[in-house]
């Protein structure tokens, strides 16, 4: 399907030789490509492009011109649901309510879902990976209606919203809010994690020959400045294909 890759740094790191690896296996995720980076002043800058990663003509310039980070995302697009398109490339970005900014990569395919029935007339492009990311907005809206969300009740809305789509559907995911990275894999061996030096990568494949870790299955956590500062339940919603699975993901990618 998709890669994901993620930063979370106390300090600022060059991370443009792991963006390279990882952009490398775009060989076999050549339908799109995408960063989220920070600049010097904090803000966020995405770039995205519906062509192979290696074929990419800016990808060296960014790579140039990038400085040290704390925080990063990075995504390649293996397209199973959805046109190869701009609009349908990650990251996801938008705003809430409060005017805190959102950044989503995601990896899986959501095949049983009404809650994001109603996003497909509102959504720009034509992924589930979209509608996910609409409907998580909308519930972090729902739930500071009556009043701000302290760090630990926009996690605990997040996690609601991760349990319930986890059923049934594959969701591995790398979310950011600006100040916390929530992570979730919930198909196992499909998301590991290095930490060293104040800071944790994530990635679909481990990105050299150092120790990479299997990431928590089936279980949300939260990163702050390369720390773990909350950790969900473990929910049970493996995701586990099954043949027919399988066949038809094997079909589409023809």
């Amino acid at each position: 399907m998709c890669e994901l890759m993620g930063l979370s740094s106390a300090v600022p790191r060059d991370i443009r030789g792991e963006l390279q690896s990882f952009y490398q296996h775009s060989i076999h995720h050549p339908h799109g490509w995408g960063l989220m980076w920070e600049q010097e002043n904090g803000e966020r800058e995405i770039i995205k492009e519906p062509v192979c990663a290696t074929g990419s003509r800016i990808i060296n310039d960014i790579m140039q011109k990038m400085i040290p980070q704390k925080n990063a995302m990075a995504h390649i697009r293996l397209a199973t649901v959805g046109s190869v398109d701009q609009k349908n490339c990650h990251p996801f970005m938008g705003t809430d309510s409060s005017g805190r900014q959102w950044t989503l990569i995601h990896n899986g395919t959501i095949y049983s879902s009404k809650k994001l029935t109603k996003y497909l007339n509102v959504q720009i492009g034509d992924t589930d990976s979209e509608r996910v990311f609409l409907y998580l907005l909308d519930e972090i809206n729902r739930a500071q209606e009556v009043h701000p969300l302290t760090d630990q009740q926009r996690f605990q809305a997040v996690e609601q919203v991760v349990i319930g789509l986890s059923r049934r559907n594959k969701l591995n995911l790398i979310l950011y809010d600006g100040e916390l990275m929530y992570v979730h894999q919930n198909m196992q061996k499909t998301l590991y994690y290095k930490a060293e030096n104040r800071s944790i990568l994530f990635s679909t494949v481990p990105l050299d020959q150092d120790n990479w870790e299997e990431y928590p299955l089936a279980q949300l956590l939260a990163f702050r400045s390369g720390e773990k500062v909350f950790e969900g339940t473990v929910h049970g919603h493996v995701f586990v294909p099954t043949l027919d699975f399988i066949s038809a993901s094997d079909a589409m990618h023809i």
